[in-house]
């Protein structure tokens, strides 16, 4: 069976924590020279990425201030230009993720889906 909508949000969420775990207390210059934070962050984006690209439309309608496909572009971004990457990751990290956490809990929160 296909995970469910619930499921996507609480795969979104958890890779999220993950994020925020991987990138705590860094700025720019340290996230940059980690490596295995980077690529954590890096996989934990894909996931997240991934998980929200199968949401329902209307889930997404409730969101219309999350850029849904540019978190589609940056996945593909992720898998073909992997080299380039660490500043849009900062970038998203700082900007992106919290809005589409408040999202996703508020979401799981009222009704899981």
């Amino acid at each position: 069976m296909p995970p469910s909508t619930a499921d996507r949000l609480t795969d979104i969420l958890s890779a999220i924590e993950r994020i925020e775990r991987a990138t705590r207390g860094k700025d720019l210059a340290q996230f940059i020279a980690d490596d295995i934070a980077r690529g954590a962050t890096e996989r934990f984006l894909a996931v997240a990425c991934e998980a929200a690209l199968r949401l329902p439309d209307s889930v997404k309608q409730l969101a219309p201030h999350i850029d849904w496909r540019e978190m589609n572009n940056f996945a593909n971004l992720l898998r073909h230009a992997y080299h380039s990457t660490a500043d849009k990751v900062w970038m998203i990290v700082q900007n992106d993720i919290p809005p589409l956490k408040s999202f996703v809990e508020g979401r799981i929160a009222t009704s899981g889906n």
